[in-house]
C-alpha cells in the first residue's frame, strides 16, 4: 500500500493517494504495527493532506510524528530535528506563529550543536524562525529586528556553504528582503493627513 500511495503521489493523483494512505494507517493501527512504521505512515498522510491544501488536518499528524520521533530517538537525533522542522513549517503555514517559534527556539540550538556545519537543516530552521517572527501580525519592533539580524547572518553562511544560486540561499535572501520591508514599514512614521497638518499649524500659531 505504501508503494501504491507513493506512486499516486508522484503522479499528482493526491485524492487517490489520500484514500490509500488513510486506509494504510487505519490497517496499521488495527494490527498494532511498530511505532516507527506508524510514524512513517502518519508523515506520508500529512504530506498528502498538505498537497491537497487541507493544512489543518495535516497539522496534528505532524505534531504526532514530531513527538513520537522525539520519544523514540531523543532530541539530538537528526530524524527528530527534521520532524521538528516539518512541524514548525506546518504551524507557520496555518499562522500559528507563537507555537512555531516555541518549537524552533527549543530545537535550533540542538540542531546547530549536533549537525555538521554544511548541513542545510539548521539553515532552514533559522530561516523559518525568522519568517515566524516577521510574518506575525503581533510582531514587535524587536521581533522584526531579530528577524532581519538572523537572516543577515544566514545569507553569507548559505552563500559560503551552498553557493549563491542554491534554492535555500535564494529563499533566505528573499526572506531577508521581506523582513527588511516589514521593519521599514514599522519604523517609518505614516504621512500626516491634511487634518493633522492643520492641527499642527494651529498649535504653532497658538504657541506664538
Amino acid at each position: 500500500m505504501n508503494r501504491l500511495g507513493n506512486g499516486l503521489s508522484e503522479a499528482k493523483q493526491y485524492e487517490d493517494a489520500l484514500s490509500v494512505r488513510e486506509s494504510q494507517l487505519s490497517l496499521m493501527r488495527r494490527v498494532d504495527a511498530d511505532e516507527d512504521d506508524l510514524l512513517v505512515a502518519k508523515s506520508n498522510l500529512a504530506v498528502t493532506y498538505h498537497e491537497l491544501g487541507r493544512l489543518e488536518e495535516a497539522l496534528p499528524l505532524r505534531r504526532d510524528v514530531y513527538y513520537g520521533t522525539l520519544q523514540l530517538f531523543g532530541e539530538e537525533h537528526e530524524e527528530t530535528l527534521t520532524e521538528a522542522s516539518n512541524y514548525a513549517v506546518s504551524l507557520i503555514t496555518v499562522q500559528r506563529f507563537e507555537e512555531a517559534k516555541s518549537v524552533l527556539r527549543k530545537t535550533i540550538p540542538v540542531a546547530r550543536r549536533v549537525l555538521r556545519e554544511n548541513d542545510t537543516l539548521p539553515l532552514r530552521m533559522r530561516r523559518n524562525y525568522a519568517k515566524a517572527l516577521y510574518k506575525d501580525d503581533g510582531a514587535t519592533l524587536d521581533d522584526l529586528r531579530e528577524a532581519v539580524a538572523t537572516l543577515e547572518e544566514l545569507v553569507p553562511t548559505a552563500r559560503r556553504v551552498l553557493g549563491g544560486a542554491h534554492p535555500i540561499t535564494l529563499a533566505i535572501e528573499r526572506r531577508l528582503r521581506g523582513a527588511r520591508a516589514a521593519l521599514r514599514a514599522r519604523e517609518t512614521p505614516p504621512p500626516l493627513s491634511l487634518s493633522e497638518i492643520e492641527v499642527d499649524m494651529l498649535s504653532l500659531l497658538l504657541d506664538d
